[in-house]
């Protein structure tokens, strides 16, 4: 019993040991599977993260496939107009700028860009009268963009030399809600005009836009401007727009004037000032740029008091604005003025504010209310004097002339002073402040010719160049 008993301890002591044997086996082998487990999770995530930058990988690799597919796209463009461009070359062969060794003028150029029926018209209106002087002025059109319409119409004429501008840059406006075509428009211009003046050479040129009919004596008249031009370097640019040239307000095809405004629209500049503007030219906004002092720094313009071109774009950049009051009824000069007869000495600067001083002092000055009553019951030249921006836009909008401003000068403006034409030959001087003093106080004012102005009356002081207001 008693050897039982020890046999049957000795089994359970056995039996004991192999429980915790097979415990710790278990507990080893789940220990292992465990880390199994976790391994197998953490290459799983592995897998994971980098099937995420494999994708990654592909999608930015195709997006790059897309750019470059959109590139191939653009080259082959890009390749099919040029190769347009050569055949028209070739077609049509490249004649010499220097025909007969004669120095050109001034090259014109239209600016155009996808208007074709535009650019059509406009060209005929050149080509009327161009062939008596193509050698003197050698015509251009550059186009902004790819209309297939306008590169057709272009190359259709053998009279002109085609160049095309292709900007593919994004436009970033500088403000929100800007329109883009101005900042194009800018980009354009200087691509053409460093075209003209650096690889073509020339020494001036003229710019029109594809909306525009020109005078019969257009080139005439810029060639006339070219020695103008070359002699005074206080004139920036010679321009064939006057924008009071509506038909009410113009009389005389001969009359030309200086000014202080910038006028645009069919104008002529030269190789050194363009030197000068091309490094800073503007984003966006030329013409208005060019009007900053800081920019034509004191230097002005010729025009015409009849223009010589006529701008018929209603729907355009601009958005037609303004177009039925200020340019539907322009008067476009019908006269074949002989320029080369008349002498423009008188345009220079010196003599100019001597010439127009006189035209100052022969004119009657007005004061009051009932301005257009009171200028149509005299008998020639009269001067009406304003006092600031609001009253000159007082008396603008009576008589209906651009009341516009830009950086303190009025539009058309000579020394302050814008002159136009009312009843058909009786000029109309609409003086600023300072404008007697500056072309030598033709005539002074006297205390009983003070203007009255809602209500107030001012006393000028000549002597002091001085405003003194009495209620």
């Amino acid at each position: 019993m008693r050897r039982w008993a020890c046999d049957f301890r000795y089994l359970l002591i056995l039996a004991a040991i192999a429980f915790i044997y097979t415990q710790v086996k278990l507990f080893a082998t789940q220990s292992e599977y465990t880390d199994r487990v976790a391994a197998a999770v953490e290459a799983e995530n592995h897998c994971r993260n980098q099937m995420r930058l494999l994708i990654d990988q592909i999608s930015m690799q195709q997006e790059n496939i897309v750019v470059l597919e959109e590139k191939v796209k653009r080259h082959k463009q890009e390749c099919e107009q040029l190769r347009a461009v050569v055949q028209y070359l070739e077609k049509k062969g490249v004649r010499s700028m220097m025909q007969d060794a004669q120095v050109p003028v001034a090259a014109v150029v239209i600016m155009a860009c996808n208007r074709a029926d535009y650019l059509e018209r406009t060209i005929e209106s050149i080509l009327k009268y161009h062939s008596s002087v193509a050698t003197k002025f050698p015509l251009f059109v550059s186009q902004d963009g790819s209309s297939a319409d306008v590169r057709t119409k272009a190359m259709g004429y053998d009279q002109l030399t085609y160049m095309q501008h292709l900007d593919y840059e994004p436009v970033i406006t500088e403000r929100p809600g800007e329109l883009i075509a101005y900042y194009k428009i800018a980009r354009h211009y200087k691509w053409a005009l460093d075209q003209l003046f650096y690889k073509h050479n020339f020494n001036r040129v003229i710019i029109l836009e594809d909306d525009m009919e020109i005078a019969p004596d257009f080139f005439d008249y810029f060639e006339a401007g070219a020695d103008l031009l070359d002699r005074d370097k206080s004139i920036m640019a010679i321009s064939s727009w006057n924008d009071n040239g509506q038909k009410q307000f113009v009389h005389d095809p001969y009359a030309l004037y200086r000014s202080d405004f910038f006028p645009g629209l069919g104008w002529m500049l030269s190789k050194p000032t363009w030197d000068e503007l091309s490094p800073k030219w503007p984003k966006a906004y030329w013409d208005d740029w060019l009007r900053l002092k800081e920019n034509h720094k004191g230097r002005q313009f010729i025009r015409p008091e009849v223009c010589r071109t006529y701008n018929f774009g209603e729907h355009g950049s601009s958005l037609g604005q303004f177009f039925q009051q200020y340019l539907k009824p322009i008067k476009l000069n019908d006269v074949q003025v002989d320029w080369k007869s008349i002498n423009l000495s008188y345009l220079m600067e010196d003599k100019f504010v001597k010439h127009f001083a006189d035209l100052l002092k022969n004119a009657k000055p007005l004061f009051g209310n009932d301005l257009v009553l009171k200028t149509n019951n005299v008998n020639g030249d009269v001067r009406v004097h304003y006092t600031d921006q609001s009253h000159f836009e007082n008396i603008a909008r009576q008589f209906g002339i651009f009341e516009e401003w830009k950086d303190g000068v009025p539009r058309t403006a000579y020394k302050g002073v814008v002159v136009f034409r009312h009843q058909t030959l009786k000029r109309v001087f609409l003086v600023g402040p300072n404008s007697l003093s500056a072309v030598g106080n033709p005539k002074p004012l006297k205390q009983a010719d003070l203007p009255s102005v809602y209500g107030t009356r001012f006393f000028f002081n000549l002597r002091n160049r001085q405003i003194h207001t009495v209620l």
